[in-house]
């Protein structure tokens, strides 16, 4: 071959940190041997550029397979693991768990973001799979439907809003709002639905953690909306409360994503056999089993 597989690492790392230092400091290289080889790789080629960096990728990574095979591996490698909040906060983690006791040679990393971000990193090859409950139309990442989510309106139990019953879309505008960012697939799925109406949200705070959120408008600074699998115990408790939003379709869909010409390595296809398993038999998340919370 007319290149390595070292020089193909730091071109992979040089795209993905848009530096050779950084990358060099991730492949724990001095930054004399990374632009060495990067230098060498397009002495060899006269072009360097994005249309080979999925094929880069897929390429390191059945060598990585190959490598754990014969370490006696069983090929499962490491795997980069994106979520976004409420699955990973509430479905990765014991995903990942179930994972690494299957597999005990495993290593996975994962990344807590919002939707936006999940997405970009899935393009950008700094991510092998995303956990998203966003809408993506990324040409270059492919989509598959996992399982239903639905949002619910929510607020303190001492809120007005609590027993009034069905509530129209113009009242619950002029309410406070504890919102998630911008960027979030919960922010995108909310305006979405309320799109038809001109007025606008009234936000008091915008906060990146669902937990943020529930803890805020429990102490009674305004109202809020997360997904249904978030607010299971808080409503079997009692210190939150839903309102009754006739007008809002907030259902959603959690998914798989990843990019068109990534190379499904088995860590990641068996990965993905454990998500399908732990919605096996069930049409929303909040029907998934999981650890109670005190």
């Amino acid at each position: 071959m007319r290149f390595t597989l070292r020089q193909l690492e730091v071109f992979v790392a040089v795209a993905q940190h848009e530096s050779v230092s950084r990358a060099a400091r991730v492949l724990s290289l001095s930054q004399s041997a990374a632009s060495t080889a990067l230098a060498e790789l397009e002495r060899q080629f006269d072009a360097l550029g994005f249309q080979l960096l999925p094929k880069a990728v897929a390429l390191l990574d059945r060598a990585e397979e190959v490598e754990e095979l014969l370490r006696g591996r069983q090929g499962i490698g490491t795997l980069d693991v994106g979520a976004t909040l409420t699955i990973g906060n509430y479905l990765a983690t014991l995903l990942i768990g179930d994972f690494m006791q299957r597999f005990p040679g495993s290593r996975v990393r994962l990344a807590v973001r919002n939707t936006r971000a999940i997405i970009e990193g899935v393009r950008h090859h700094e991510l092998d799979l995303g956990l998203i409950e966003g809408h993506c139309e990324a040409e270059d990442v492919i989509t598959q439907p996992w399982v239903e989510d639905d949002l619910a309106v929510f607020c303190a139990p001492g809120h007005p809003l609590a027993s009034a019953g069905p509530v129209e879309l113009e009242r619950l505008l002029r309410e406070a709002w504890i919102m998630r960012e911008e960027g979030s697939g919960t922010r995108m799925t909310l305006e979405q639905a309320a799109r038809r109406r001109r007025g606008r949200f009234n936000i008091l705070l915008e906060l990146e953690h669902t937990e943020g959120i529930k803890r805020a408008v429990e102490s009674g600074l305004g109202i809020g909306c997360v997904s249904k699998l978030a607010l299971r115990d808080a409503f079997r408790r009692g210190s939150l409360a839903p309102i009754e939003t006739p007008e809002l379709d907030l259902g959603r869909q959690f998914a798989f994503i990843w990019h068109r010409h990534k190379y499904l390595a088995p860590g990641m296809r068996e990965f993905l056999k454990l998500c399908r398993q732990m919605t096996e038999g069930i049409t929303r998340s909040d029907q998934i089993e999981l650890p109670p919370v005190p």
